[in-house]
């Protein structure tokens, strides 16, 4: 009878020492929880932690981040989240209150963060300080992968040196599509070059390929076009000949059929040139839905309307 109670309490033992193991094992291992704001911030934390990661991104395809307000599920999934990854400079406005009081209980981390203030395009008389669509810009973009590296390390610290290494491959891969976009940019004839898009997304893309960029509303999409603006952009449509203008997959289309309309009625041979990514990126599982698979698409409808 003892021998048997001994052998009962044994197996008890056992059999509660492998029901806690998983979890105690599944602390240390499980993936690390991101989430995102915008899809192109979940691309660079998916690229620097890769199987280690599990990264979703709140605002989908076709989102404008300028005017997005948080749901009650998104505060759900911020708050469940290991990280916090936004992309900072005022491009996600309106969910400032969600994110500084999110900030108090969990790491938030701005991926432009590390951008030294020198690179980046002042908008002086704007209530926003710096252009935040650094994305635009390969090389610069890719400098925003070290803020999610130290992030990730310091929750993981013995995957530091993988998330290293992961963001050191995806730059080398950034460095590439950099060296790409200018050389097929500069397709274009310089006369040609006139990029005239929805709303004012594009400078840091002008700035690092060398083409002119025009945008009907400001930085941000809260700002509404004017009359005035509009007939400065006919004005530039019609005098340098310019052959097609870009609606943008996460802004309304109007301001953009009543250009081409004006500049049409004073005799300008325009067109849509196509639709471009500009603050969200394509559907997930597409090419379009990568960072890098949307930089190339946007630079394929270009090059095709321009040239």
């Amino acid at each position: 009878m003892l021998n048997f109670r001994a052998a009962a309490i044994f197996l008890a033992l056992v059999g509660l020492l492998a029901g806690c193991a998983p979890e105690q094992q599944s602390s240390a291992t499980r993936k690390l929880k991101v989430v995102a704001t915008t899809g192109m911030v979940a691309d660079l934390a998916k690229n620097v932690g890769l199987n280690l990661v599990e990264v979703e991104a709140i605002m989908g395809p076709g989102v404008d981040p300028h005017l997005y307000k948080a749901s009650p599920g998104d505060v759900q999934k911020l708050a469940d989240a290991d990280l916090v990854l936004i992309s900072g400079l005022h491009l996600e406005g309106k969910m400032a209150d969600v994110l500084e009081n999110l900030g108090r209980k969990k790491p938030v981390v701005a991926v432009t963060e590390g951008v030294s203030e020198a690179k980046l395009i002042s908008m002086p008389g704007q209530a926003i300080a710096h252009d935040p669509h650094l994305w635009f810009d390969v090389e610069l973009w890719s400098e925003c992968l070290d803020p999610i590296v130290e992030a990730l390390g310091r929750l993981r610290p013995q995957n530091s040196s993988v998330f290293a290494s992961n963001a050191t491959r995806y730059k080398a891969e950034l460095s590439n599509l950099h060296a790409e976009v200018k050389e097929t940019i500069a397709e274009i004839p310089k006369a040609q070059r006139v990029m005239i898009t929805a709303h004012d997304a594009f400078q840091y893309f002008g700035r690092a390929y060398d083409i002119e960029v025009k945008g009907i509303q400001g930085i941000s999409t809260e700002s509404e076009a004017g009359l005035a603006e509009i007939n400065k952009l006919v004005d530039l449509i019609v005098n340098r000949r310019v052959k097609a203008v870009f609606v943008e997959s996460s802004v309304s289309q109007k301001n953009v059929q009543a250009l081409v309309e004006g500049a049409q009625r004073r005799g300008a041979a325009v067109r849509v040139g196509g639709q471009l990514y500009s603050d969200a990126m394509g559907d997930p599982g597409t090419e379009d839905g990568t960072y890098v698979g949307m930089v190339r698409a946007n630079v394929r409808t270009l090059v095709g309307a321009l040239k």
